[in-house]
């Protein structure tokens, strides 16, 4: 853990977990083991990040400038991830810098997020694709429309955004 780094009340962090700098962690977060939290990321209460999730921050990453000389702090502009309430990331999943995922949506194991996930959405592969939808239990959604539309058959909650 990094200095400046917050993290709110409640939070579980497993082995191994790096959390840099200027990180804000929310409540009852979950970090799985190996998870790495690159400034400036935010992540809203309840979020899960399986193990080894990486949340990035270096749109362009060199290790140095095109005159050969070492990349500085100054020669770039860290872009930190978003995720938002009750937000899970599954195991080995990538988020590439400033990609938001929504509410309550779900990242498949191993998936790499090169753009926004909306509100309850799945999403899997890579890149990653959306496929979907799920309820805030985490039970894939079944029926034509928005999510929002829709009514859980395993827990019958009608979704909000």
């Amino acid at each position: 853990m990094r200095e400046g780094a917050s993290i709110g009340a409640n939070c579980v962090l497993g082995k191994d977990v790096y959390v840099d700098s200027d990180v804000v962690i929310g409540d009852n977060c979950k970090l799985e083991n190996g998870v790495s939290v690159f400034q400036p990321a935010v992540l809203e209460d309840g979020v899960f990040l399986g193990p080894g999730v990486i949340l990035t921050n270096d749109r362009v990453p060199r290790a140095v400038n095109p005159d050969g000389s070492a990349k500085r702090s100054g020669n770039w502009a860290p872009a930190g991830a978003v995720i938002r309430y009750g937000a899970a990331l599954g195991a080995g999943s990538i988020v590439l810098p400033g990609v938001t995922v929504e509410r309550w949506a779900l990242v498949g194991a191993g998936a790499v997020v090169v753009s926004d996930v909306p509100a309850h959405g799945l999403v899997v592969g890579n890149p990653g694709r959306l496929i979907g939808y799920v309820c805030a239990c985490g039970s894939r959604l079944d029926g034509p429309g928005r999510p929002e539309d829709m009514r859980c058959s395993a827990c019958s909650r009608e979704q909000s955004a």
